[in-house]
């Protein structure tokens, strides 16, 4: 399928017309936005063959792969926003201090104007569709980016894309590096951008030049820590689902194993009967098993293979006019090996033998926090001595990759992998402004007197006391409150009732 680029010449103006858009309030409206959220879920509900094909074409993904981690996920997602955007966009009424009970204070739900969203090939519906339902709840105009890399699926979501959502607000541009830097040369109001850390520092450096906000959905190295305690065969089964998912071609797949020297002995025997009970004793003819996106993703993972120190106990082979890796497994991978260095995104998956937990913990805490963090054990204070002692953007325990798949969960990175989260009403919020909205009546005029100069020390008392509280640190248990009606209680509403009657006069007066 062709995919066509887009002339750099084109972007002044279609940023313009979104800009427009924006500035005449087309989006502002939620029924409108309702409306688009549901021609979204058309577009990929209506066209599920025609994009799973070309998922297969460009992934060599499985229907049911495809349609769980990409379609369903977007369809949900749509139906999620529509059902709570009344909710999402309501105004939010805060607590005050006493000074300030005579005034509304409450938070409008903006959004944040025109949005500019860069997709990423290895889940190529799923990463630049699931962002742009946030944005269309949180009323942008939006201009998206597929990967050029998954030709097919471009192709399609672009014929797609016109068709169903209104051209007026969210537009479609194809292109490759030339293109996109072009379009981090204009002004957005925020730049999602989903990919590898080192185009995510360009494009940040590019959202400097405005100070536009952004949200960078990396990756890094997610690892997994597996206790003395864990159950073998299930432990392999979740492992080799996570690494063999998308061809290990996950942000979050597990990357690599941290675990003592008889906890992999015990999995290199184990790996091989999960992998042939999911893909049979040839998974290059499974219909189930993945391929790398190109040539030159696979002579990196190949090249990776050839240098690495460690030991090839599990699979190996490949097929380069096939874009096949088989899962392989790697044993005592050196602490320092090339496999340990940058983020695998591939079907190998190598073992670095520890002494024990603190060791892990250890390894992990000299290396940039990772996206995602697997722990495996049976023991519960293991699992919280681990949380306790680690960072990662996400966590599942005893087994992975999961967390992705819960809209209610915040999904996003920490340092080096990213900044920002998503999906559900985390997307929404990410294209979404809070506006801070206090009003302040007229009639209380003799009220709010003492805030005028010239001041007193009797001023400063009043309003000290109304505006700030004192602490009370002495037999403090910081256990939370017994519902007593304590003295202070008291005092506050009587005030409150002092205040209101102080109000009635003046406004009767």
């Amino acid at each position: 399928m062709v995919l066509r680029f887009n002339d750099v010449k084109e972007f002044p103006k279609l940023i313009e017309d979104l800009q427009t858009s924006f500035a005449k309030h087309l989006t502002k409206p939620l029924g409108y936005r309702k409306k688009q959220l549901e021609q979204l879920y058309n577009l990929v509900d209506e066209n599920q063959d025609e994009l799973c094909e070309a998922l297969f074409k460009d992934l060599h993904k499985s229907k049911i792969e495809s349609t769980l981690a990409e379609i369903g996920i977007i369809r949900q997602e749509c139906l999620d926003a529509i059902n709570n955007l009344d909710e999402w966009a309501s105004p939010e009424y805060v607590k005050t201090s006493m000074i300030h009970k005579i005034n509304k204070c409450h938070i409008r739900k903006e959004p944040v104007g025109t949005v500019l969203i860069v997709g990423t090939w290895n889940y190529p519906i799923h990463i630049l569709l699931l962002p742009l339902v946030g944005a269309i709840a949180a009323g942008c105009t939006v201009l998206v980016k597929p990967s050029e890399l998954a030709v097919n699926t471009a192709a399609v979501v672009t014929k797609l894309f016109s068709q169903y959502l209104d051209k007026n607000a969210y537009r479609i541009v194809n292109g490759g590096a030339t293109e996109t830097m072009s379009l981090l040369e204009y002004r957005f109001d925020h730049i999602f951008y989903t990919g590898s850390g080192a185009v995510g520092k360009i494009v940040m450096a590019a959202a400097a030049k405005y100070l536009t906000p952004v949200t960078l959905e990396l990756g890094g190295k997610s690892p997994v820590i597996l206790a003395d305690d864990i159950d073998i065969p299930i432990t392999a089964k979740r492992l080799v689902w996570g690494k063999s998912f998308n061809t290990g071609q996950t942000c979050i797949a597990p990357d690599y194993i941290l675990c003592t020297r008889e906890i992999q002995e015990a999995l290199i025997k184990e790996i091989p009967k999960a992998i042939k009970n999911s893909y049979g004793s040839d998974p290059q003819k499974s219909p189930d098993y993945g391929r790398i996106i190109n040539q030159r993703h696979f002579d990196r993972l190949s090249n990776l293979l050839s240098q690495t120190k460690g030991k090839i106990v599990i699979g190996g082979n490949s097929d380069r006019d096939d874009l096949y890796i088989e899962l392989t497994i790697v044993s005592d991978v050196p602490k320092n090996d090339i496999l340990t260095q940058e983020e695998i995104f591939g079907p190998i998956l190598p073992i670095v033998v520890v002494e024990n937990v603190d060791d892990a913990i250890k390894y992990i805490n000299e290396r940039d926090t990772p996206l995602a963090l697997y722990p495996f054990s049976k023991n519960d204070k293991t699992i919280k001595y681990i949380l306790d002692n680690t960072r990662s953007g996400g966590t599942v325990i005893n087994d992975t990759m999961l967390h992705a798949s819960v809209s209610t969960l915040p999904f996003g990175g920490a340092g080096m992998s990213g900044m920002g989260a998503y999906h559900g009403r985390y997307t929404f919020d990410t294209f979404t402004h809070k506006r801070s909205v206090m009003s302040s009546p007229l009639a209380f005029e003799k009220l709010l007197a003492s805030r005028y100069a010239p001041h007193n020390e009797f001023d400063l008392k009043l309003a000290s006391y109304f505006m700030f509280s004192k602490p009370n640190f002495k037999n403090k248990n910081y256990q939370g409150s017994d519902g007593v009606l304590n003295l202070k209680n008291v005092i506050v509403i009587l005030c409150t009732i002092l205040i209101a009657y102080i109000a009635i006069n003046e406004l009767s007066s």
